[in-house]
């Protein structure tokens, strides 16, 4: 597991040297004074762990940054911007920030029931998800269009509405080419950099 306080190192450092819109400093605050740097990134799947959201967020963005990269070539940082894939790849989960909880049960090891320390989902604020996260960030600064929805629409066919029977991520794919690279860097970042539980 890799320390929670280097991940938060990376993270800050990345923030601060792409992130420079008025009221980034300000989120940047409240996300030290959550649980962002030791919350899970997930209760029971990829980095179920202290710390797993922010590895989770550092990975998002360096997949999101090698993917446009891979696809509009080496002056990919002209397509959207540095600032723009560092928000999007760092910020698309900031809807788990005071999302968990941890319990504890009793598990069996060696034949001996001993307690162990679970993440639980204690949502406080039911807003959705992706679109939770743009709500979250714009109490602190604007967003493009174009990042609103990405980091709206990350989740892909995972998002409820579109189980629902949303046709609103077709059209969003279709309109901001951002939406569909961070939802294929969130998933390269899930299913190839992380442990799964």
């Amino acid at each position: 597991m890799p320390d929670v306080n280097l991940t938060k190192t990376e993270f800050v450092d990345l923030f601060t040297a792409y992130v420079h819109r008025d009221g980034a400093d300000k989120l940047l605050n409240y996300l030290s004074d959550s649980d962002f740097f030791t919350a899970p990134a997930s209760a029971r799947y990829h980095l179920a762990e202290q710390g797993g959201l922010c590895r989770h967020s550092v990975n998002v963005y360096k997949r999101l940054k090698e993917t446009v990269r891979r696809e509009y070539g080496e002056n990919y940082a002209s397509t959207f911007g540095e600032e723009t894939l560092a928000i999007c790849g760092l910020l698309h989960d900031v809807c788990k920030v005071n999302y968990y909880a941890t319990e504890m049960r009793n598990v069996k090891e060696n034949g001996v029931w001993v307690q162990k320390p679970y993440f639980k989902v204690e949502e406080k604020f039911p807003y959705g998800h992706g679109e939770k996260s743009v709500f979250i960030i714009t109490q602190y600064m604007r967003l493009t269009a174009e990042e609103a929805m990405a980091i709206n629409w990350h989740m892909g066919g995972f998002d409820e509405r579109v189980k629902g029977g949303s046709y609103a991520l077709s059209e969003a794919l279709a309109k901001y080419k951002l939406a569909l690279l961070l939802h294929v860097a969130d998933l390269m970042a899930t299913y190839l950099d992380e442990e799964r539980g």
